[in-house]
């Protein structure tokens, strides 16, 4: 019996759309010469609602990262530079504080003595804050992103 993996597998790591939201139009916003961008141009580049867009990006004024004006020349800008916005502040900031947890389900005690996973998902989960925590929306900016194209 020849059983196709690819169909039946799940996704192992499973990001939401807001926090999707969220990254990319941080990343535009700071890469934005004029220094403000409206939701329609950021919803028309990252493929989103727009009433999704400015429901997460209204978070992010909430939480400090961006402000806004309103009106026909209205749009978000940045409030802190992108050199002190970890890409884990924004992720955290859409979703809260990511905890490691000893067991992936969340259960007392395994019926098995031993998690199934072994110390995988402790390692995979660290390795992601680590990973989110080491970015900087600085380093998503063009002339970071066209050095990264160029070595």
């Amino acid at each position: 019996m020849v059983i196709n993996y690819l169909i039946i597998m799940g996704k192992v790591l499973n990001i939401t759309e807001a926090v999707t939201i969220a990254l990319h139009s941080m990343i535009i916003i700071a890469n934005d010469k004029s220094g403000q961008v409206n939701v329609n141009d950021i919803s028309k580049a990252i493929t989103s609602s727009k009433f999704h867009v400015a429901k997460v990006l209204q978070k992010l004024v909430k939480e400090g990262f961006l402000g806004s004006h309103r009106g026909p020349s209205g749009g978000f800008f940045l409030k802190v530079k992108p050199t002190d916005i970890s890409m884990l502040e924004i992720y955290e900031s859409i979703e809260g504080k990511i905890t490691i947890a000893e067991c992936p389900i969340d259960h007392e005690v395994c019926p098995f003595n031993n998690c199934v996973f072994d110390q995988l998902t402790i390692d995979m989960t660290q390795n992601f804050v680590d990973f989110l925590k080491s970015r900087t929306l600085e380093d998503y900016s063009n002339s970071q992103i066209k050095h990264r194209i160029i070595k």
